[in-house]
């Protein structure tokens, strides 16, 4: 299982590098399910796996002028103080058992699992749900809705820190619509915002969480490889027809995550 955990993990990038995002919502089920990773670390290392990754796939579009550096540090102070709060102040604090329903005892692995197969289902949505076309100039000048943003990003950064998912097909659309940033410029944007609030975050679990850092190298390692297998695949793959398909799959995930927990929890 851990050799298919490898293949997964490249997969992971692959997916990030054909539809520039989505692929960071299967870390935490690949760490646990195929890395036999406990739930709460999982999502401490998915921060730093996610993080990693989007600051090198953030990188070229820096280059090509897709990053807008404004933009990210609007959104992105918020979102870095409100994942790093999560993770060093909140997380710790959950208790190991909340309550019973029906005779299963919600614990906190089973709950912050749940919560993840949620924002996989609400992820998957967001990939195979058709996308309007607008035909807003891309040339006009940037209009910032201050009071969203700075919500949004603490919002997203909670989210962050709970699951450790990156949150790009959240950021993206309130990009677009509350920073009025074309979609090629928001994915850019978004990997850095993803990067900078990942990384940072993750250094709130240093000082409660034991890490393995071969296995975090060795997936960080093979997701970044697949960022690059991706970025040469997307040229010849229609991103759009791949990323409903991933949807579906996400989606097929999701619902598994939460029947398997719900039904029949790993004792």
């Amino acid at each position: 299982m851990e050799i298919v955990g490898y293949i997964a993990s490249l997969i992971i990038g692959i997916s990030l590098g054909l539809i520039g995002g989505g692929g960071s919502i299967l870390t935490v089920p690949v760490l646990v399910y195929l890395m036999g990773v406990d739930p709460i670390s999982a999502t401490a290392y998915s921060l730093f796996i996610v993080g990693t990754t989007s600051l090198v796939g953030a990188l070229p579009k820096y280059r090509q002028g897709l990053v807008n550096l404004k933009t990210a540090l609007i959104f992105g102070v918020p979102s870095i103080i409100a994942v790093y709060a999560t993770r060093k102040y909140v997380i710790p604090e959950i208790p190991d058992e909340l309550f019973t329903v029906g005779g299963l005892a919600i614990t906190k692995p089973i709950l912050m699992m749940l919560f993840f197969a949620i924002l996989m289902v609400a992820a998957s949505m967001s990939m195979i749900r058709e996308k309007k076309k607008t035909h807003e100039d891309e040339d006009g000048a940037q209009v910032f809705n201050y009071p969203l943003i700075l919500l949004e990003g603490a919002v997203v950064g909670v989210l962050t820190g709970l699951v450790g998912a990156g949150g790009g097909f959240l950021i993206i659309p309130a990009l677009v619509l509350l920073s009025k940033l074309p979609m090629k410029q928001a994915v850019g944007t978004s990997l850095l915002i993803i990067a900078a609030k990942s990384l940072i975050g993750f250094t709130g679990d240093l000082s409660h969480m034991k890490m393995d850092w071969r296995l975090l190298i060795i997936v960080t390692t093979l997701a970044v490889v697949g960022i690059f297998l991706g970025d040469a695949l997307s040229k010849k793959i229609d991103g759009d027809k791949l990323k409903k398909g991933f949807g579906w799959f996400v989606l097929v995930m999701g619902v598994y995550i939460i029947t398997q927990q719900l039904f029949f929890p790993i004792k």
